[in-house]
Parts: structure tokens; sequence; C-alpha cells
């Protein structure tokens, strides 16, 4: 096949047969020669909003492809390069017991995953629910207030990516295509194909919720099993080398090699490792608020008299502050709801979540402030005793609630007492609040400086009746569980994976991550046998 890149389509003509007269235009061929049209890439380049153009990468299928390649020397015309994701071959040391993966997040499901389709029938402990039950947990959660604390909106079958937008775009090399293992997989079991050609991917959570269901029963086929509502209470260790582990504080489990996929808030289990010799070390991450605009001028901002020919329109924001602290938008849902995130008792934090069809009226992202050692101190958990205490001031403050304060209100350091022309589009209950009171002066001011800037770069986005919601404090893992160049911990056959161990950022790099921990496992293994 021939690959064609910068392919340039007005957004008003776009379909797949004006694409195809654009290739043949391109190649200079007739259109009847070209067989098929796999597309590779798409993305929408809004420069100039009066002449906006999706741009797209294709494979074409063609006769004579060799002589068509002989007549075209654009650096954007060449043949298709292989493009594989290839499985490791197996080692040779003897797997006692089968592999137990800790959590069945995606780096914990794709190790999983792995592992189970070479025949290696790992076994997946799960502190929450299966999907199905959870989804019911969260829902029973958000209208009663009433919290599981072992599964909700962090912990369960599907981890916290589950309750988000479902995105999937990362800036993660991929020089070995465990991206493309992930996407396919993803389609394989449910999700659009669109994913494995948008530039900014994503699955909604609705769609993925059917997804993990399916990637579950798949592993199953291949031989892994599930144990839900089950928690890693303890490691046994031996002559520095994984022995055993302890289930729910009774059941001892005997394990060779054991992933830990925990998710960044299994702030019990980090403390239980600590206490067991684990080598884990602090590291930065981000704490802030949400905003929520209406949809409607996001996309105006964005794309002008466009916005009608396109979807949703998103927007990613970075500043430096005079202090030189990093502010910038996170997880950025359009067509969303801002979501009661919480997983421990008289504690709050929030996030943001979208179906596939982001069909909402509004748009909403965290807008999140970098902290590190010199805000929360040096020792190890200090960094999750930093995030508590602003979580416990969310909830007091906000009466269990989701604390909410108008923009202008926020800025003038003001407890709002009615909203405005935006909508609150939560799910949970939200209260009137002044989230100055809650978050550190530094964070508020830093915020308060960024969105200057950003108002400058969207129209309107300093809106004085746009939400503010109190916290965002799970932007990432505030430990890392470290590793070596064969990704195990300094205590052997522990392979810390994904985003809670500090290797990961969202559902992608999650995912890769535990196809890599996975590969090293196989790599080193032989393939577990049941005697």
């Amino acid at each position: 096949m021939i690959r064609i890149r910068q392919i340039k389509i007005d957004i008003k003509k776009d379909s797949r047969e004006y694409l195809k007269n654009k290739v043949a235009s391109i190649l200079d061929v007739d259109v009847s020669s070209i067989e098929d049209i796999e597309l590779k890439k798409r993305s929408i380049d809004a420069r100039h909003k009066d002449r906006i153009y999706f741009i797209y990468e294709v494979d074409v299928l063609i006769k004579n492809e060799l002589d068509v390649i002989k007549h075209n020397s654009s650096k954007d015309i060449f043949l298709t390069p292989k493009e594989e994701y290839i499985m490791p071959k197996c080692g040779n040391i003897h797997l006692n017991t089968r592999p137990v993966i800790i959590g069945s997040g995606p780096a914990g499901l794709f190790a999983a995953y792995l592992l189970a389709e070479d025949g290696y029938k790992p076994l997946i402990i799960e502190r929450g629910e299966k999907i199905e039950d959870r989804v019911n947990t969260v829902d029973h959660f958000w209208s009663s207030g009433e919290l599981n604390i072992n599964s909700n909106v962090q912990f369960g079958e599907g981890g916290a990516g589950t309750f988000s937008d479902g995105k999937l775009n990362t800036l993660t090399s991929d020089k070995n295509f465990r991206m493309k293992k992930v996407f396919k997989t993803f389609v394989e079991n449910g999700a659009n194909h669109d994913i494995l050609y948008d530039n900014k991917p994503h699955i909604g959570t609705d769609v993925l919720r059917n997804v993990i269901v399916n990637i579950r029963n798949q592993i199953i086929k291949m031989g892994g099993e599930f144990r839900y509502n089950t928690l890693l209470t303890d490691i046994c260790v031996k002559d520095n080398k994984i022995e055993s582990i302890i289930l729910n504080n009774e059941e001892k489990l005997n394990c060779d090699v054991l992933v830990l996929a925990l998710g960044h808030s299994a702030r019990d289990t980090f403390e239980m490792l600590l206490k067991r010799n684990l080598s884990i070390s602090s590291k930065p991450f981000a704490v802030g608020i949400r905003i929520e605009h209406p949809q409607a001028m996001i996309d105006f901002s964005q794309y002008g008299e466009s916005a009608k020919y396109l979807p949703h329109a998103s927007y990613k924001l970075t500043y430096n502050t005079n202090s030189k602290r990093g502010v910038y938008s996170f997880c950025m849902c359009p067509g969303g709801y801002v979501v009661n995130a919480s997983s421990e008792d008289k504690s709050l934090a929030i996030n943001g979540m979208s179906n596939h069809k982001r069909d909402t009226n509004n748009a909403n992202s965290a807008l999140v402030v970098t902290v590190s050692e010199k805000d929360y101190g040096s020792n190890v958990l200090d960094g999750i005793k930093f995030q508590r205490n602003i979580e416990k001031k969310a909830y007091d403050i906000g009466e269990g609630k989701i604390p909410i304060q108008l923009l202008d209100d926020y800025i003038n350091n003001k407890k709002t007492t009615a909203l405005g022309s935006v909508d609150a589009i939560f799910k949970g209950e939200y209260s009137f609040s002044n989230i100055n009171d809650i978050l550190p002066s530094y964070i508020n001011d830093a915020i308060k400086e960024a969105l200057l800037s950003f108002d400058k770069k969207i129209k309107g986005f300093m809106l004085k009746d746009a939400i503010i919601a109190g916290v965002e404090t799970r932007t990432s893992s505030p430990i890392r569980i470290n590793r070596d160049e064969y990704l195990e911990s300094n205590i052997k056959g522990i392979y810390p994976c994904g985003e809670g161990a500090g290797y990961a950022g969202g559902i992608t790099t999650s995912a890769m991550d535990g196809i890599k921990v996975s590969e090293a496992i196989i790599e080193k293994y032989e393939v577990y046998n049941e005697k």
C-alpha cells in the first residue's frame, strides 16, 4: 500500500467519495485504479477560523503501486511501513504460580490481556466490584452520598478512567507499536473504529464500560481469572523476593510474580508496601479546581462559524506564573459532567466525565497547579497527606457536597449564593461555597493569574458566570514505586505498573505500561502450566 500524508479537505466537503477523488488527484491516477483507502490519521487544522480543514493521512491500495511511487517525489508519499506489534519470546525460568495482578484498571487489564494471550493464565485481584455492580454503586453514591470506600469512581473494574471522558490521546512515542495494540484491542472489544485514526481519540465512559466487560470476558476465555471485592492487605517476602500475598487480611496466596497496577488513589496499599520496605519515592503532581463553561461558547471560540460542521471543541492550556509555577488544563471534557470522585470517608475530590456523544450543554476542565516537595514535605507519603488535607477541607466547607462558586465570586473571594447563566451539570450534589477557603493561597493566586492568560487564548474564558468546582487533587500519583531496567522493584518478582506506580498518566499510557510490564514477565518466565 501507499501512504499519503497531509491531505487537506475542506470540512464542508468531507466525505469518503471526495477523499477518494482527492487521493486520485494527488497520485495523478484514475480514481478507478484505487481499490481501497484506509484512514490512518485525521486532525483538524483550525489555525484560520475562516478556512478550517481536516488533515488526513491514509494508506491506499492501488494497482501498480511501484509505478505510482516512481512518478511521485513528494516526501508525503511513500510505501506504507510495517507497523505491527510483535509479542516477545518466552523466557526459561519456571513459574510455580500463575502471575497475580493487583488492580483491573487499564494497566492491570492490558497486563492481564497480554499474559493471557500468551498462555500465562493470570489471576486479577480487584478491591472493587465488577463494572456492572460498580456502576450501580457509583450512581447510588451520586444520588445519596453513601460512599463505598472500595468501589467508587476511583476503585473497581476499569479503574478511574471508567468514569472519565475515555480520552486516549498521548504524546508517548510508540516505536514498539504498543499503542496500536491497545487501540486494536479496544476496537475488537467494542470501541468505535474512529479511535484508530482520530487525532484526539476518545471512547466515552458509556461505551468504555461495555468494552471493559468484553475485555474481561476475553481474558477469562484465554485462561485468566478475576476476583472482585478482594483487597491486597499484605505481602510476604523471603530472601528479598515475593513469596506470598495476603488478601482481605485472612487469605494467604503463594505468588512468584506480582504486578502492582494499583491506581493513583490506593493510599492504604502504598502505606502497607512502604512498611514492607518496597522502594517508593515521592514525586510532583498537581491540584486545583474544575471550571465549567457553555460548550457552545468554547466551540465558537475555537472554530467560529464552522463549529456547526465539527464535533465539540476541546482545548489545552498552559501557563507559567510570575512565581514560576506551572498551571495547565487537565482532563478537558467537551459536552460532559463534573462528578464527585471521592474514595475516602469525609473527604471530597472531583473529576470530569463525558459520554461518547459528548452531548451535554457544558464543557468542563480541570485547571491545576504543579506542587512538589517544597510545598508538602520530603517524606515519601507527604504528598498524600497534602491531598487529604485539601479533600477534607472541601468536604467540610461543602458540607459533604461538591463546593461550587461562580468565577467572578472566586476572583473576588466571595461565597456564591446563586447560579448565573450557566447550568451546573454535575453527578453528585453541590453546595455554594468559597473555594478560596479550601485551597492554599498560592494555588488560588496561580489559577487567578493563569485565568487572565487563558482568557486571551479562548475568548470568554473568564465568563463571570462560569462555574468553579473543587477540588481536583487526583491528577496523578503522588508517589513512584521504583523499578529497575527489567521493570522489577527492589523486591524481586514485584512489577510496579501504570499510573498508580508513577509510570503513566491516563488510559493509553497506563495500558501501554501494562503491556510493557507483561513483556518483561514473558521474556523472563516460561508459560505457566498448572499441575
